[in-house]
């Protein structure tokens, strides 16, 4: 079971932040940290959704390196005492803002880490609540209320606004895409690996985690329906903000199904509806507040 929560983390000597607003992956604030390998040096900003093993770097870090990683403000390592109980590599461990550790393991590649709390019931309460999936939706609730109101719109068009929950359907075989409250697809990276794509059903909120790895800024080559395994990237549309190749799928809105385009492009967070839908449907400002 995947869930989208995201961690602020803080250097575990310094108590320095480690959140960096301006490089988003995942479309979430990253993790910053200085990265050393045996053979270069630079930075590494890591996926602040807990489970997603998603990053930028500026430097080649081949797979099963094992990493020394640096605080960007004090410049000590970051280290712990534990191994990897699967690979036997140094872990490396991180204060969550809230309270708490979260621990990685250092070698490329390996997907081991862990969450530990002093109490683990109001913990886990508390992280949820502040920074898991339903507690963002009522985040951006609230920051809708707090915009400028519009002019009144035509009262037979239907708005659906931020924050609303899309219920998502395969076009061909007419199944949901809903699983764990994520919209659930199957992905193909550029080295063939298979995994999922999980993406925010709520509208306007564009958290996304994989099960692979996926670079920023990179077209996804396949989505796949997980029910049929159709492919869900159409090719008489593009994306109308990068131009990247588009998905559909279906979403539900009054009685009816209609078609929603989302961008293949990761990290791009243009969506939209059929021409004549929007004779009928507004899609509340796209960009995030």
């Amino acid at each position: 079971m995947y869930n989208f929560v995201t961690l602020n983390l803080k250097c575990p000597i310094c108590g320095e932040s480690l959140m960096d607003h301006d490089k988003l992956v995942d479309n979430e604030p990253s993790v910053r940290l200085i990265i050393e390998t045996p053979t270069s040096k630079g930075i590494i900003r890591l996926s602040s959704v807990y489970d997603s093993y998603n990053y930028i770097s500026d430097i080649n870090i081949p797979k099963d390196e094992i990493a020394k990683f640096y605080c960007p403000h004090c410049k000590s390592q970051i280290t712990s005492k534990e191994e990897c109980d699967t690979c036997g590599a140094p872990m490396v461990t991180f204060n969550i803002e809230m309270g708490g550790k979260v621990s990685i393991c250092s070698r490329s590649g390996c997907k081991n880490h862990l969450m530990k709390f002093s109490d683990v019931s109001i913990e886990l309460e508390n992280l949820y609540q502040k920074y898991g999936y339903h507690g963002k939706s009522s985040v951006y609730n609230d920051l809708r209320t707090k915009k400028e109101v519009k002019p009144e719109h035509d009262e037979n068009k239907e708005i659906i606004e931020t924050g609303a929950f899309l219920q998502s359907y395969c076009p061909h075989c007419r199944k949901s895409l809903i699983e764990n409250n994520m919209l659930k697809l199957k992905i193909k990276s550029d080295k063939s690996e298979s995994g999922y794509l999980l993406l925010s059903p709520y509208i306007n909120i564009f958290t996304s985690m994989s099960t692979i790895f996926l670079p920023e800024d990179k077209v996804v080559n396949d989505l796949i329906c997980p029910h049929c395994n159709k492919n869900l990237i159409i090719a008489d549309k593009k994306c109308e903000k990068c131009g990247s190749p588009v998905a559909k799928i279906l979403i539900s809105a009054r009685t009816k199904f209609i078609d929603f385009y989302i961008c293949t492009k990761k990290g791009c967070r243009w969506h939209g509806l059929k021409e004549e839908d929007y004779d009928n449907i507004i899609l509340e400002d796209s960009e995030e507040c």
